[in-house]
């Protein structure tokens, strides 16, 4: 009896065990994912990192799981990279991530709640539109070798618009280092209102990416004179690099891709890197990009990675020899 005793129950502890063990199984071994993934866009809604942003949550739902937009704008981009910085690495907060909240805004408030490097685990590159260099009608200059030997001519009589901080800005700041030159920036609230300007001949030049310069360029409302980057833009392909006018090789783009907190588990973040991969070879999202003057960037985590660092690098010394800084 006693021999019997003990062997019953050593069947029961093992069973207990292995009972353990079948319920705890589907708790490990749960497929990525089983609940809504929330993909945080730091900007308002219907502009174009929110329209875009839009395109790639439609294929992440059809392709991965439900997937929902939560915009929070604020901060120059930092109060929804901070949200997505604190959330729980678990695949579920993702962040639509650019070079403003990735690169630009962190360089100019140190204190932005988060670092670009070590905050983020880079999940996938989307896309990239280099600046622009465009003039308006009022500026008797067909080339950017005219226009730099006309400012030369004018020290501080010509202005450039942007809102001040963003990236136009910061884009014509460094345009004014490496060039030498001498003009103004001049704070505007919208882009928009500075490209209507720049126009009716108020404002004499302006930086920012394809997107609101490409079709007015086209329709010779502005003249492009640049491209700030190693090729020449898709959306304008006339248009010279800054290389082959001669000038500096300045590179500044705009460019976006999705980040998840860091520590996100590698299968998760290599899953939805072959999903935005593979959204990128969709025709309707290249076109809709193209709408913007964007192209598609495909690769992966690690050149990701590699990339936020390089750029996070570029614009800290664009703040540094503009000397902006915004807290």
């Amino acid at each position: 009896m006693g021999i019997r005793a003990v062997d019953i129950s050593k069947l029961l502890a093992s069973a207990a065990v292995a009972i353990l063990a079948i319920g705890a199984e589907p708790l490990c071994a749960q497929a990525y994912p089983n609940r809504v993934i929330k993909l945080i866009v730091p900007f308002s809604a219907g502009g174009q990192p929110d329209t875009i942003a839009r395109l790639f949550a439609q294929h992440l739902s059809a392709n991965v799981g439900a997937t929902v937009i939560d915009n929070r704008p604020g901060a120059n981009a930092t109060l929804g990279s901070k949200a997505v910085a604190a959330a729980e690495p678990d695949g579920y907060t993702l962040l639509f991530g650019s070079s403003t909240s990735l690169a630009l805004a962190p360089a100019l408030n140190p204190a932005a709640g988060y670092d670009p490097i070590k905050s983020f685990t880079p999940v996938a590159m989307i896309s990239s539109a280099p600046f622009i260099v465009a003039i308006g009608p009022s500026v008797p200059a067909k080339s950017i070798s005219e226009f730099v030997a006309y400012a030369k001519a004018n020290p501080a009589k010509l202005n450039f618009a942007a809102p001040m901080g963003g990236p136009p800005h910061l884009a014509g700041e460094w345009f004014k280092r490496v060039t030498g030159l001498n003009i103004v920036p001049i704070s505007y609230r919208s882009m928009n209102q500075a490209v209507t300007d720049l126009i009716s001949g108020q404002m004499d030049i302006i930086f920012d990416a394809p997107a609101i310069l490409m079709q007015l360029v086209r329709e010779g409302k502005l003249s492009a004179l640049v491209v700030m980057d190693k090729k020449r833009a898709v959306s304008l392909p006339d248009v010279p690099t800054m290389v082959e006018a001669g000038l500096p090789d300045l590179q500044l783009t705009v460019w976006n891709g999705l980040v998840a907190p860091a520590g996100t588990p590698e299968p998760i973040i290599r899953q939805l890197n072959a999903a935005i991969n593979d959204a990128l070879l969709s025709p309707d999202i290249a076109a809709a990009l193209a709408n913007f003057g964007s192209e598609p960037l495909r690769g992966t985590p690690r050149e990701f990675a590699n990339f936020i660092a390089s750029e996070a690098g570029k614009w800290a010394e664009t703040v540094r020899v503009s000397g902006i800084r915004l807290e």
